[in-house]
């Protein structure tokens, strides 16, 4: 069976990187299942979506993290809701791979102090796709 891969990146934080997103989704499906792919796409709603709808959403993702392997978070654009979905997986020995571009930011130093994470930086998205071979055992 196929690895499952619990795919992190900005929503209503801000969809800047949303293609990025996309494409780094689909070059790990191309071998594992990503539960989230939803985050790749464009047409995402931002906007709170009522408590009870937002309750929904919270019970699927972090039914999705109990399920996954392995985290892959793209934290380029700082996101509260991907700072939670890495301490509920950190809080449940998930691995967590962090990515993000350091010409367009700084990460927190809650994610560079803390040693359960893994961080990736990279300049350009071409660094990207190695680190996933390497954290995901493909060769």
């Amino acid at each position: 069976m196929a690895k499952k891969v619990y795919f992190a990146g900005s929503i209503r934080g801000g969809r800047v990187d949303a293609d990025l997103y996309r494409r780094i989704i689909e070059y790990i499906q191309r071998n594992y299942v990503v539960l989230t792919e939803h985050v790749g796409k464009s047409n995402l709603s931002l906007t709170e979506q009522g408590r009870e709808r937002d309750a929904r959403i919270y019970d699927q993702d972090t039914a999705w993290l109990r399920e996954s392997e392995v985290l892959i978070g793209e934290c380029t654009c700082p996101s509260l809701g991907v700072g939670y979905e890495l301490a509920y997986a950190e809080a449940r020995d998930i691995p967590c791979h962090i990515f993000y571009d350091r010409s367009k930011t700084q990460l927190s130093a809650m994610l560079t102090g803390d040693p359960y994470f893994h961080i990736h930086p990279y300049t350009t998205e071409d660094e990207i796709y190695p680190i996933l071979d390497e954290i995901l055992g493909r060769s």
